[in-house]
C-alpha cells in the first residue's frame, strides 16, 4: 500500500482538551445550580401590589407553585400573626376557590377610627372547587390588609399548603437572618409611612379631582395660544421691514439709472 494514501491523524491539543473538559464541568456545575435553587425557590410567598407602609392599608398577593408532579394543591391556609392583629382584612374572589375567614377575640381590645376592636383575623383559608392548582402551574390569592403596625417593618405569615394525595407542607420557619429554611413562613416587608401619616399605598391614595387637571390644561393651552400670537406678529412686522427695505432698494436703484 502506498504511503501517500495513509491518513495521519494528528494527536488532540492538550489545551483543547482542557478547553472541553472545563465546558463539561461548567455546564454540570450550572444543572447542579438549578436543580438545587427550584425546590428553594418554590415555597409560599407574599407580596404587596405596589407598597406595604407602616399604619397604612395594602393589597398583597400569596403566591402558591405547585411543587409536585403526581398532585395538585387544592386547599391553603394563611395563619396571621398575633402579636400584630389586623383590624381589616378583605379578600379578593378567585375564580374556583372557596374562601373562608376565621377571626378570634383579642386579650386586648384595639382603637380603629374611634371604635373598639374587640376580634381580628386569625386565619384565612381558600378550597379549591374542582382540580386546583395542578402540576406546573402556580397561584395568586389576593387581600386587603390594615391597619398594617407601625412599630414592625415586616409580619411573618404561616402557611399550609395541602394536596390532593393528603399531603400536607407547612410553610411556617420564620426567617433567623442566615440560611433560608427548608419550608420558609411568608414575609411580608413593610416600609416607613409616607408624609400624610396614613402609610397608605400608591394606589390606596385618592386620585386628583379632575378639574384641576382641566384648569391645567386650559392653562397650558391659553399659553401656547398666546406663544402662537406672538410668533405671528413678529413675522409680521419682519415680512413688513423686508418689504419696505425692498421698496427702498427699488428707488435707489432707479435714482442711480437716471444719473447715469
Amino acid at each position: 500500500m502506498s504511503v501517500d494514501n495513509v491518513t495521519t491523524v494528528a494527536p488532540a491539543s492538550p489545551r483543547r482538551n482542557w478547553a472541553v473538559r472545563g465546558s463539561a464541568l461548567a455546564v454540570a456545575a450550572a444543572a447542579g445550580v438549578v436543580l438545587l435553587a427550584g425546590p428553594a425557590a418554590a415555597h409560599v410567598s407574599v407580596q404587596p401590589q405596589g407598597e406595604a407602609a407602616q399604619g397604612g392599608y395594602a393589597t398583597v398577593n400569596f403566591k402558591v407553585p405547585n411543587e409536585r408532579d403526581d398532585a395538585s394543591t387544592v386547599k391553603l391556609e394563611i395563619n396571621f400573626p398575633a402579636d400584630h392583629p389586623l383590624t381589616s382584612v378583605m379578600p379578593q374572589p378567585v375564580p374556583g376557590w372557596d374562601v373562608q375567614i376565621t377571626k378570634t377575640k383579642l386579650d386586648k381590645p384595639l382603637e380603629s377610627h374611634g371604635n373598639k376592636i374587640t376580634e381580628a383575623v386569625s386565619k384565612v383559608t381558600w378550597t379549591a372547587k374542582d382540580k386546583g392548582v395542578e402540576t406546573g402551574q402556580f397561584q395568586q390569592f389576593p387581600l386587603s390588609l390594615g391597619a398594617l403596625p407601625e412599630d414592625a417593618d415586616q409580619l411573618v405569615f404561616k402557611a399550609i399548603q395541602t394536596y390532593d394525595s393528603k399531603e400536607v407542607v407547612r410553610w411556617i420557619e420564620e426567617p433567623t437572618g442566615g440560611e433560608e429554611p427548608d419550608t420558609p413562613a411568608p414575609v411580608l416587608a413593610l416600609t416607613a409611612a409616607s408624609g400624610d401619616g396614613h402609610g397608605a399605598a400608591a394606589d390606596d391614595k385618592p386620585a386628583k379631582p379632575a378639574a384641576s387637571d382641566d384648569t391645567g390644561k386650559a392653562s397650558s393651552e391659553q399659553a401656547a395660544e398666546s406663544s402662537s400670537d406672538s410668533t405671528a406678529r413678529v413675522l409680521a412686522v419682519v415680512g413688513i421691514l423686508v418689504g419696505l427695505a425692498g421698496v427702498a432698494f427699488g428707488v435707489l436703484s432707479g435714482r442711480r439709472r437716471t444719473t447715469s
